[in-house]
C-alpha cells in the first residue's frame, strides 16, 4: 500500500472514529439511528461509517498459508499482518513444512553476545530457534522462542531444569517479542524488557535452570489465541528437547506466566494431553496470574470502556489466525488495522481505547459479540471442557479491575474437581501489582516442581 494514502486514509478514519464516538455520546441523529428491518443487517452508524469512509486500496496478494480466502479477503489478510522485521528467522516462511514433525528444528542462531547483557545473571549461552509448529486451524506453521543456559554447570539430580517462561507480550508487532529483542538488542518499549516487573528469567539462571522464551503469539502474533499459544509453547519443548547433543532430553520443563503469558501457560497445560501426549511426565507443573479464562465475559466487560483498546487489539490478532473475522469488518476497522497500528507494542494498547471504543463501530454487523462468528470464535477458544495434564498454582489479584477474580476461583474449582493437583492463592492489589505480589509463591512453588519435590494440593 501507498503509505502517503495510507496515511490520509487513517487520518479520515480516526476523524471518523471520533465523530461516531461523540455520536455515541450525545446520541445519533434520527437518520443514523435508524435499525433496518433485517436484524442481521448493519445498523444506521455502521451504514453511516462506510458511506463517509470507502475501503482502503490494496493490492493484490497470493493466498495466505494457512487456507484459501476469496482475492479480496486475502489481500486484507496479508495487509493487517505485522510488517517484516528484516530478519528471516522470523520473516521467512519455510518451505516443505508439511513433511516435517511439530518441534523440528528448522534453524537456530547463537545470540549469546546480544542477549546475556540484557539478563541480570550469569549466562553461559543464548539460542535462537525456529521451529515447526500449527496454526490454530491444524494448517503447518512455525514458531521462535529463545533458550538461555546458566554459565555454571548443573550439579542437581538428573538433566538441568527447564523454566518455560511465557512472556506477557500482548502486542501486535514481530520486534515487539522477546526473541526479536534478544537477538537484536532493541529496547524502545517497555514490553521488550526481558524481566520488566519480576526477575523471573534472573532468578532462574541464578537457580541453575534454563530458561525457555518462546515468542508464543506465533508468527502472526496472534495476541491471546489460546490454540497458537500452546502449541508454539509444547513444540518449544520439543525443539529443545531434540536439539543435536541436546542436555535437556532428561530434563524436568514447568510452565509460568502471567497475564498474556498466563494465557499460554494455561493452554499449553490443557492440550498437551492431544497435542503432545508425549511430554506428559516432562512437564510437571504450570503456574500462571491474572488469567482469562472466559474470552465471552472479559470481551464484554472490555467493550466500549477504558480497556476497548486491548480488546480491539485482539480482535485483528484474532483475525490472523481466523480469517473469517475480516468479512466482518468495516471500511473504517479496515483503514485502522492496515495502518501502523498493526505493529504496535503492548504499552500503546491501553492508550488506544482510552476513550472507550466499542467494538460495534469497528463491524458491519450489529451486535458483533453477540453475532454467529463471535459465538464460533468464542466456542474454537474456550478451554473450559479440558482437564489440565499437570499441577496447577493459580493466581488472581482480589481487586482485579481487568480480568475478574471470579473466573480463576472457577478454573481452580474445576481442575480440583477432576482430580488436578492444584493451589490457589488471591493476591492484595490489582492486575499489575497482582504480578509482583504473586511472584515469589509461585516462584517457590516453581523451583519445589524442577526439584522434584512432591506436589502439593489444597482440593478439598
Amino acid at each position: 500500500m501507498n503509505w502517503r494514502c495510507a496515511r490520509t486514509g487513517l487520518v479520515r478514519a480516526l476523524a471518523v472514529l471520533t465523530t461516531a464516538g461523540c455520536s455515541i455520546l450525545v446520541g445519533v441523529p434520527s437518520t443514523m439511528a435508524e435499525e433496518l428491518p433485517d436484524p442481521s443487517a448493519p445498523s444506521g452508524l455502521q451504514r453511516g461509517i462506510d458511506d463517509a469512509l470507502p475501503p482502503p486500496p490494496l493490492p493484490a496478494a497470493p493466498a495466505p498459508p494457512i487456507g484459501d480466502l476469496s482475492p479480496q479477503s486475502a489481500a486484507l489478510w496479508h495487509a493487517v499482518q505485522s510488517p517484516p522485521t528484516g530478519d528471516p528467522i522470523f520473516d521467512t516462511w519455510p518451505a516443505a513444512m508439511d513433511r516435517m514433525a511439530a518441534g523440528e528444528v528448522i534453524e537456530q542462531r547463537d545470540i549469546t553476545a546480544i542477549a546475556a547483557p540484557r539478563i541480570a545473571a550469569p549466562v553461559g549461552r543464548a539460542v535462537l530457534l525456529k521451529f515447526r509448529s500449527t496454526a490454530a486451524a491444524g494448517a503447518p506453521s512455525f514458531g521462535t522462542a529463545t533458550l538461555v543456559v546458566p554459565a555454571a554447570a548443573w550439579t542437581g539430580p538428573g538433566g538441568r531444569p527447564v523454566l518455560v517462561d511465557n512472556k506477557p507480550i500482548n502486542s501486535l508487532g514481530l520486534r515487539c517479542t522477546p526473541g526479536y529483542v534478544m537477538a537484536h538488542g532493541e529496547d524502545g518499549t517497555s514490553s521488550s524488557a526481558i524481566d520488566a516487573l519480576t526477575p523471573t528469567t534472573a532468578a532462574a539462571v541464578n537457580r541453575g535452570y534454563a530458561v525457555l522464551i518462546p515468542d508464543h503469539e506465533g508468527p502472526f502474533m496472534a495476541y491471546a489465541e489460546p490454540n497458537v499459544a500452546a502449541q508454539v509453547v509444547l513444540d518449544s519443548i520439543r525443539a529443545v528437547r531434540s536439539m543435536p547433543g541436546s542436555e535437556f532430553g532428561a530434563s524436568r520443563f514447568a510452565l509460568t506466566g502471567y497475564s498474556g503469558g498466563a494465557i499460554a501457560s494455561y493452554a499449553a497445560a490443557m492440550l498437551l494431553t492431544d497435542y503432545a501426549p508425549e511430554l506428559a511426565d516432562v512437564v510437571v507443573g504450570a503456574a500462571m496470574g491474572g488469567l482469562v479464562t472466559d474470552n465471552r465475559v472479559v470481551a464484554n466487560s472490555f467493550d466500549g470502556k477504558f480497556a476497548s483498546g486491548v480488546l480491539l487489539a485482539v480482535v485483528l490478532a484474532y483475525a490472523r489466525e481466523h480469517p473469517e473475522i475480516l468479512d466482518n469488518m468495516n471500511h473504517l476497522a479496515q483503514w485502522v488495522a492496515t495502518s501502523p497500528v498493526n505493529n504496535v507494542c503492548g504499552e500503546a494498547l491501553g492508550p488506544l481505547g482510552v476513550v472507550g471504543i466499542p467494538l460495534e463501530i469497528a463491524a458491519n454487523i450489529p451486535h458483533p459479540l453477540d453475532s454467529a462468528i463471535a459465538d464460533e470464535i468464542f466456542t474454537r477458544t474456550d478451554l473450559g471442557d479440558r482437564t489440565s495434564a499437570v499441577p496447577l498454582y493459580i493466581y488472581h489479584a482480589a481487586h482485579d479491575l481487568w480480568i475478574p477474580l471470579a473466573g480463576a476461583q472457577q478454573l481452580y474449582r474445576t481442575q480440583c474437581a477432576r482430580g488436578v493437583p492444584a493451589v490457589f492463592r488471591s493476591e492484595p492489589g490489582e492486575h499489575v501489582t497482582g504480578l509482583a505480589t504473586g511472584f515469589p509463591g509461585a516462584f517457590d512453588w516453581l523451583d519445589a516442581r524442577l526439584h522434584g519435590e512432591p506436589t502439593p494440593t489444597e482440593c478439598s
